[in-house]
């Protein structure tokens, strides 16, 4: 009687209450049945290891089970990852009773993992035929789905749901709900496979009466993530964004709408969803530390410092809420540890290794299966050249998360042995998700497992169709990147630097190793970093942060420019400032060192502001064969795919951005003749010695033989060849394209193509430098009409100039001309509402022209928080004024 109880509680996946009955059982009674009852729940709950050490004595006695309690094992090996003891099991089971029904159905899942689609869709079929049970009748409804067989798919939905009909008052109420919300979902996904899209439309809209508010947008995300999981985020946000018009306090519609930015790299919208999100939790006292983490992880690649604080402000609620007596101590561990978790990943991020590390280990202490502390402790150790150590937290992980932990294992160039195991990822890497059909980053990983074991066809297939799968959330333009380098080539021309001489820092501590992602930026730095005198500082964004702040500055005072229109504006001043900056950031670094490499590959579109603010900085580009470029590219998923490396998932665009780097070096030639040092990949695989003594000579220091014996250099690398410069010089990637030549059509129709771009007839060419500082210095000295005679003299070149507008509006006022200046400091103001002292300027403008009503609104107005103040950590510009 109480194991038929008890498996009434597993039919049902009542597991809580199963572990509580079958463990009182098992006191009671020692039934070894109860034992693999209570080992299929702690299972079912993530108790791992309770289960596992359960199921080690129960085969130990396996003789002495019988058929149930063996079919229950099954069950328990199922979740535990432990597929092929499964089969064996429930194999041996059914060899002696052919027709039962649970062993047939838990068969059906191991060949469902084992991506025999065919024979389980029979088993459940059988299975279903004997007994018919929710849970297989929704099995065989969604396998049918997998084969594209939508009327197979509705015929078993149409029977689990009349079964559910008859059943549902049997089940407890939570599990109803959860049936329930089971049988509707995949009620949406036969419609969707169906292409009955207004049907499911108009479904929800008739429910959304019928069911409670929680209830209904359950259902809403559940068909959200569906649409995400066909690839269909647009239409998956445009539900969503439906949603929030009928339940607009509706926290989890925010947090999916967040993740669908973030994926398609909108991360300043994805940033402000989950910052509303954390907004309505904190006016409904609702859960604030999971999204205080998630924000720290959005924002980590792009505002370390607001990631940072998102990480602290989530510590700090824990601690709160624990100092209180609020929430269980179950629910406080899980946010403990999420916010440790987010701490570190600032940590490493940082660059803090000793502090990033020391947390992992806190974690594993306490947690040793925690997955994300074994895998960011093992990418950790990856980029401190540790890699035994990575390996082992990478093996470790892969028997939790076979998919993440098999990735990380190839990442550090450990291959699986076996192909079966190879096809287990692959079918995984299907599996439909946020991001899509397949599971993209998996795929890239398996295209290296595939190269490595030299079947070339088969890796370009999965690299291929990773890329395609990627390329569906870029928004890339490979037109925009074209016109952009022609408006970087037309601003950085020889005149600027004949008008412009003197301006920048004679400093010899920068050096600069740029070129082609993947062309071999890593090994340069590596050897250059081996010398006494010189440190390999790693991929910095020292010159990208400068042209950020450069835009930050033209935003602020509204004068329409951008980067590099805007280069002709920098004064002595500026650059001062701006040089001294990078040059305290790169002397941190090293404090002792005669020169700080930074590898930026990318840089070689900034050469022309570089030598504008460094014109003796040393500057190294690197070049390959760009086959060879085009396909490591072309197999490599980076981090910044939504920044500046969107190009390398197309082979096209591949092509189409070597011509642009290869013009853009033939203009540095040009306008800086033989300042730049060349440098190819493969000479320095060929002649090490001599191609390292020509870059140290190039630089400026004395030979050091064991620059030779960079793979033995000990300090981070953080890029995507982290593996490789912990090795010896190899040659096996010389000619690499050759295995793929039958592919690269396309790479080669983007490099050949010829070369277009739109006139570039609207960059203005100031005369001078500095027209807006030296006029508010004017200004400032009471000089009014020097101070009107620069503000006029830049907006004849540029008319719709916020700053000098309402700078000679001020001044208009200050003479007396009240109309005419209000006017000019309205037009600016409404250019840039963001600024409250423009704001106040107005205001008191407005009082003195005797309209006190005009004055007031404006005082109740706030600046728009999105421009009122600058959180990162980028250069500034210095010199900046105030009114």
């Amino acid at each position: 009687m109480m194991l038929s109880i008890l498996r009434g509680l597993a039919d049902r996946q009542d597991f809580p209450a199963l572990r509580g009955a079958a463990e009182a059982a098992w006191e009671d009674s020692a039934d070894p049945a109860c034992l693999a009852l209570l080992a299929f729940a702690q299972a079912q709950l993530g108790e791992f290891e309770e289960a596992g050490h359960a199921l080690s004595g129960l085969l130990e006695l396996i003789d002495r089970l019988d058929c149930e309690t063996r079919v229950d094992l099954g069950a328990v090996c199922l979740s535990l990852g432990r597929v092929d003891e499964a089969g064996a099991l429930l194999e041996a089971v059914l060899a002696v009773q052919p027709g039962h029904s649970l062993a047939l159905a838990r068969l059906a899942w191991c060949r469902m993992q084992q991506g025999r689609v065919d024979q389980a869709l029979e088993l459940y079929q059988r299975s279903a035929a004997v007994q018919p049970r929710q849970a297989v009748l929704l099995s065989i409804a969604q396998l049918h789905l997998q084969m594209d067989h939508a009327p197979g798919a509705l015929e078993a939905l149409e029977l689990a749901a009349n079964l559910w009909t008859e059943q549902a008052d049997e089940w407890p109420e939570p599990l109803q709900q959860y049936h329930q919300a089971r049988l509707h979902r995949l009620q949406l996904e036969v419609w969707l496979a169906a292409g009955q899209q207004a049907e499911v439309e108009a479904w929800l809209a008739a429910r959304r009466s019928a069911l409670p508010e929680q209830d209904w947008c359950a259902l809403l995300q559940g068909y959200a993530q569906l649409l995400q999981g066909g690839g269909q985020h647009a239409q998956a946000e445009d539900a969503l964004r439906e949603g929030l018009k009928h339940c607009p306090q509706h926290l989890p519609l925010y947090s999916q709408l967040a993740e669908i930015a973030a994926l398609q790299g909108r991360t300043a919208q994805a940033a402000a969803l989950l910052r509303r999100a954390i907004r309505l939790a904190e006016e409904q006292e609702d859960d604030l530390v999971p999204l205080w983490v998630r924000l720290s992880s959005l924002l980590l690649q792009h505002n370390p410092i607001a990631a940072r604080q998102a990480a602290e402000r989530a510590m700090a609620l824990v601690d709160s809420l624990a100092q209180a007596g609020r929430g269980s101590c179950e629910q406080l561990g899980s946010w403990r540890v999420q916010a440790e978790l987010a701490l570190a990943g600032v940590e490493s991020h940082e660059l803090h290794y000793v502090e990033a590390e020391q947390r992992y280990q806190s974690l594993l202490e306490k947690h040793p299966g925690l997955l994300a502390a074994l895998i960011g402790l093992g990418q950790l150790r990856m980029q401190l050249g540790r890699i035994d150590e990575a390996v082992t937290l990478f093996a470790r992980a892969s028997e939790i998360d076979p998919a993440r932990g098999h990735a990380a294992l190839i990442n550090a160039r450990h291959f699986p042995d076996d192909v079966a195991t190879l096809e287990q990822l692959e079918r995984l890497a299907r599996m439909p998700g946020p991001e899509g059909r397949v599971r993209s980053g998996l795929l890239f990983s398996l295209a290296a497992a595939w190269e490595k074991r030299k079947d070339y066809a088969k890796a370009f297939v999965l690299a291929d169709e990773a890329n395609t799968a990627s390329r569906k959330l870029l928004n890339y333009d490979p037109v925009a990147h074209r016109q952009r380098c022609a408006r970087i080539r037309h601003a950085f021309n020889r005149e600027l630097y004949e008008h412009r001489g003197g301006l920048g820092n004679h400093s010899t501590l920068p050096v600069f190793v740029l070129g082609m992602p993947r062309s071999g930026t890593t090994l340069i730095e590596q050897i250059l970093a081996g010398h006494s005198q010189i440190h390999g500082a790693g991929e910095l964004g020292v010159i990208p942060g400068v042209i950020a702040g450069l835009e930050r500055w033209e935003r602020r005072v509204g004068s329409g420019r951008h980067y590099p229109d805007c280069v002709d504006d920098l004064s002595a001043k500026v650059v001062a400032g701006i040089t001294g900056n990078i040059l305290k950031e790169l002397q941190e670094y090293a404090p002792e060192a005669l020169h700080v490499v930074d590898k930026l590959p990318h840089n070689f579109e900034n050469i022309g502001l570089i030598k504008l603010l460094f014109p003796n900085a040393r500057i190294i580009s690197v070049r390959r064969d760009p086959r060879d470029i085009a396909i490591s590219n072309y197999f490599t998923d980076y981090a910044a795919k939504h920044g500046g490396m969107g190009f390398a998932y197309d082979l096209t665009w591949i092509g189409e951005q070597l011509a642009d780097h290869n013009l853009l070096l033939q203009h540095w030639d040009q306008v800086f003749p033989g300042e730049i040092l060349q440098v190819r990949y493969e000479d320095v695989l060929a002649d090490p010695e001599r191609e390292a003594r020509r870059m140290l000579a190039y630089v400026g220091v004395a030979w050091e033989p064991q620059v030779l014996n960079f793979s033995e250099l000990q300090r981070p690398v953080k890029t995507a060849s982290v593996w490789q410069v912990r090795q010896p010089l190899y040659t096996t990637s010389m000619a690499k394209w050759a295995r793929y030549e039958a592919y690269l059509a396309p790479l080669i129709r983007g490099t050949n193509a010829r070369i277009e771009w739109q006139p570039i007839t609207d960059m203005v060419t100031l005369p001078v430098p500095g027209l807006l500082e030296t006029g508010v210095a004017f200004y400032r000295e009471e000089r009014l009409d020097d101070a009107e005679y620069h503000f006029k003299q830049l907006l004849h070149h540029l008319p719709e100039h916020a700053a000098a507008t309402f700078m000679v509006g001020l001044i208009y006022v200050r003479k007396g001309h009240l109309d005419e200046g209000i006017a000019l400091m309205l037009k600016a103001h409404e250019q840039c509402p963001w600024n409250g002292q423009w704001r106040d300027d107005l205001a008191q403008a407005y009082e003195m022209a005797g309209e006190p009503e005009k004055a007031a609104l404006l005082k109740r107005k706030k600046p728009h928080s999105a421009h009122a103040s600058v959180t990162d950590n980028e250069h500034e510009i210095d010199g900046e004024f105030a009114w």
